[in-house]
């Protein structure tokens, strides 16, 4: 087999060994700076920096300094429980992340002292001539002195999904305003990947300085937005702090006046002080955030950052890369077109409808392709015709020019001889002499496949006797034989998973950096239907206020460069929009980590990328990222009942704590009994908020408004409404067992006993705000039952285990006392379920209208 012949390259004996050393020491490796895994140590560090967590641990300090060695021991416990599970997710995140990477350094071919050797990647330097043949992964960025044929697929960088056109230079300098994409430019750049062809390349830039190691920077100087919930927790740290001082400092002065002695007053506020400070309020939010990072986990979701789950429920706006994400990245034949105007879709058509002059363009097209390509569209067209070159020899290839760009392969089968060809339609239409009438038709056609967003290829064929070749494809007397049309498939599950963000409130936009026809093709197929594309350079012309208007309507933008994707992330942010942004490539790193929320593809996503985002999907499955919606709303909706339950558990606590001190009972809770209910039934019973399913709604409801607090002022007067009437149930217990002369162990016991039975019934009430109660007890939670059975038979050992009952200080308790008890949580769950009622109508009312919702969530509007 014959080929055209190459010139030499115009330094054919590079670098010397000597001088590449230098470089190399001077220079560092070429490689991107590594943030590296973090340690354990750095991860407990990272874990004790929650505020609420170091509440926590402060309280365990201040006990044990007291000389309450048991409620610090129950502190310190929990504290330990919850950094351990939290430090095993975040670990288990970082070996998932680290088995993601490509740990193996690419291999170079570079030319030094006249002799081409190999080379490990991280040790090109500049200057060094990189050889690049098909298949390769180019090392470093580098200007082009030599190449054939060559063709480089540049969509880490650029987001373009078809191969780009290389030329050797004439004069050209490189700079770091030298930018990727577009065809005949005579650079190339590090982490592209040659697809057709081979050539001789300069190095000019290594490791942080080349196009990625850019990008990679300008990630790095990025800072990551503090979470909102982290916001949100400090806001609820100070307002117990501030209450309960305030709720202690009456006490103490009310225990001193009526009581007598300061020292007691003071001991008893203390005591009060533990029933109001929110020790479950760490416990519960890390187990939720864990169990949230394991839950979406099950759904092939890696979370990355645990604050991400609270922020998924509130996106409002999903910025979705094209290439890799809407679409699968690889070409497929989707029209055959024949030159009589035929029209043949492959992908749906059956076999007895491709005719014979459809076959034969396929076996003409597959022709004309390379035998061993890694170009997606001839891989696309072997897949369809994988045996039209069986039996025939390859005697020679004629390479694209940039005076003719299409390409041609001469083939001999059983002594004939065929030429094919393959190109641009405007050249293979110059070789076959098309012009005229036949011109203006053809051109209408791929007028029409290129508004469908397809990449379209004239297809020719000519007739070879056997006698010597010609220098040129121009001088075989071609046929024209139809056009190929090659798409990106849009992934299957991305119009669905589209619909269901669009029904939940959540605007998906499209940002490419692919032509605008095939933007609003594949925009229009995923159901984003824009009723505006905006292109790379009309987006230069907006200024901030003007983007962000423009992007309010359903919009695409299409040949964006990485920057302006970090600006209309940015916009959207400052517009008041709750911001999720999907992506693959390195071009997509510093919008995925200025995002609330980034996303990342596992599967075929750069490190880059990985590293920049919030949230990794490992199967690289746009509808995962509607699942995680899903699990983000459900985990934020079960965290806000757990908090309501938590703040309605102490309000009875506290006042049982408080009681005795204004009416003259005797103190019946001691520092055990609460740190009892706070640090062991009030966390495991919140647990079951965790496990409970999602609200049938939930997707069906616009976001929350971002600026509303965990506890809003309607949740908190929903549980101070539970804690109230738990309290009065609670109390009047007290009132009328101590009016008929109970002892006061025995008074104890049926008082603890009558609390913990009411906030078993709490638990009922906060499973769901809108359902029934029937379906509230009937709903399926293991957690539920486990936790009963826990309190159930915690309840019965500290009656019936004497050093438990000797510990609590228990009397024993009869039949008709635990009926008592029983009666008042009953009576309060029915009580709270009435008053359900118009809290439901509310929240109905609100769900009705939810543009009113969207614009409350934009207060920048």
């Amino acid at each position: 087999m014959s080929t055209d012949p190459q010139p030499a390259p115009m330094f054919p004996d590079g670098l010397s060994a000597a001088e590449a050393a230098r470089r190399l020491q001077t220079e560092g490796f070429n490689e991107l700076p590594q943030a590296g895994s973090r340690s354990i140590l750095r991860l407990v560090a990272d874990v004790l920096k929650e505020p609420m967590l170091l509440l926590l641990l402060g309280g365990a300090g201040i006990y044990l300094a007291l000389g309450d060695t048991a409620e610090a021991i129950l502190l310190g416990v929990f504290a330990s429980a919850s950094v351990f599970i939290t430090i095993v997710q975040e670990a288990r995140t970082e070996r998932v992340l680290e088995s993601l990477r490509d740990l193996s350094s690419p291999r170079a071919l570079v030319i030094r002292d006249g002799e081409r050797i190999r080379i490990a990647g991280r040790e090109v330097v500049r200057g060094d001539l990189i050889v690049l043949s098909e298949g390769d992964r180019v090392a470093a960025d580098a200007v082009l002195r030599d190449c054939d044929d060559l063709l480089t697929d540049e969509s880490l960088l650029t987001g373009e999904s078809v191969p780009v056109r290389k030329r050797p230079a004439a004069g050209e300098a490189m700079d770091a305003a030298t930018m990727a994409g577009g065809d005949d430019q005579p650079f190339v750049f590090s982490g592209s990947l040659v697809v057709r062809g081979g050539g001789i390349a300069e190095v000019m830039a290594t490791g942080p300085h080349t196009a990625i190691g850019r990008i990679g920077q300008s990630v790095t100087a990025l800072e990551t937005e503090t979470p909102r919930l982290r916001q949100q927790t400090r806001r609820l740290v100070v307002a117990f702090a501030i209450g309960g001082a305030i709720v202690v400092a009456i006490t103490v002065v009310l225990y001193a006046m009526y009581r007598g002695g300061w020292l007691e007053g003071i001991l008893a506020g203390i005591a009060l002080g533990m029933s109001m400070l929110p020790e479950e309020f760490p416990v519960v939010l890390t187990v939720f955030l864990a169990m949230g990072a394991w839950r979406i986990s099950q759904a092939r979701v890696l979370t990355r950052r645990a604050s991400a789950i609270e922020s998924l429920g509130a996106a409002t706006v999903l910025c979705s890369d094209k290439t890799g994400t809407l679409t699968q990245n690889r070409m497929m034949v989707a029209r055959l077109v024949l030159p009589d105007g035929g029209v043949l879709q492959p992908a749906t058509a059956t076999p007895e409808a491709i005719a014979p002059p459809f076959r034969d363009l396929v076996a003409t097209a597959v022709l004309a392709c390379d035998p061993q390509s890694h170009d997606p569209m001839e891989k696309a067209l072997h897949a369809l015709g994988a045996d039209a070159t069986a039996g025939a020899t390859l005697q020679r290839r004629y390479g694209l020019r940039p005076d003719l760009l299409a390409m041609t392969n001469v083939w001999s089968r059983d002594g004939a001889g065929v030429a094919a060809a393959k190109g641009a339609p405007e050249a293979i239409a110059k070789l076959c002499g098309v012009d005229g009438g036949a011109l203006a038709a053809l051109q209408a056609r791929v007028e029409t496949l290129a508004a469908e967003g397809l990449r379209v290829l004239g297809v020719a064929e000519a007739s070879w006797s056997g006698e010597a070749l010609p220098d040129a494809q121009q001088d075989f007397a071609f046929s024209f034989r139809g056009l190929v049309g090659f798409a990106d498939p849009l992934r299957p599950e991305v119009k669905d998973a589209v619909a269901e963000c669009r029904a939940a409130g959540v605007r998906v936009i499209m940002i490419t950096g692919d032509y605008p026809a095939t933007a609003t093709a594949i925009a229009r197929q995923a159901g984003i239907d824009p009723e505006r594309v905006i292109a790379g350079p009309e987006l230069a012309d907006l200024d901030d206020d003007a983007l962000a208007l423009a992007a309010r309507a359903p919009t695409a933008f299409a040949r964006i460069m990485p920057e302006q994707k970090l600006r209309i992330v940015t916009a959207l942010k400052a517009d008041g929009e709750i911001v999720a942004m999907t992506g693959d490539g390195v071009n997509d790193a510093p919008s995925l980590k200025a995002a609330h929320i980034g996303i990342a593809m596992g599967g075929r996503g750069t490190d880059v990328a990985r590293e920049a985002s919030a949230i990794v999907l490992l199967d690289d499955d746009f509808g995962s990222i509607v699942k995680a919606i899903r699990l983000g709303r459900r985990i934020y909706d079960n965290l806000r009942k757990a908090m309501s339950f938590i703040l309605a558990v102490h309000f009875p606590i506290a006042g049982l704590a408080l009681l005795p001190l204004v009416t003259g009972l005797p103190l019946l809770l001691g520092p055990v009994h609460i740190a009892f209910l706070e640090m062991i039934i009030d966390p495991v019973c919140s647990l079951v908020f965790e496990a409970e399913t999602e609200e049938s709604d939930i997707m069906r409801r616009p976001p929350r408004d971002p600026q509303e607090p965990l506890l809003p002022r309607p949740l908190v007067l929903w549980g101070a409404l539970q804690g109230i009437l738990a309290m009065l149930a609670t109390g009047g217990v007290l009132l009328l067992a101590h009016r008929n002369g109970m002892p006061d162990d025995e008074l104890r016991a049926l008082v603890f006993f009558s609390l913990v039975s009411v906030i078993v019934s709490l638990i009922f009430v906060n499973r769901s705000f809108s359902s029934s109660l029937r379906e509230a007890l009937l709903r399926p939670n293991r957690m539920l039952l486990l936790v009963i059975g826990f309190v159930v038979a915690v309840l019965a050992t500290s009656l019936t285990l004497p050093a438990a009952a000797a510990l609590f200080r228990f009397g024993p308790l009869h039949a008709d006392d635990l009926a008592l008890t029983a009666a008042a949580a009953i009576t309060t769950l029915i009580m709270l379920e009435l008053s359900k009622f118009p809290l439901r109508a509310a929240l109905s009312r609100r769900a009705d209208k939810p543009d009113q919702v969207v614009k409350a969530a934009s207060p920048a509007r």
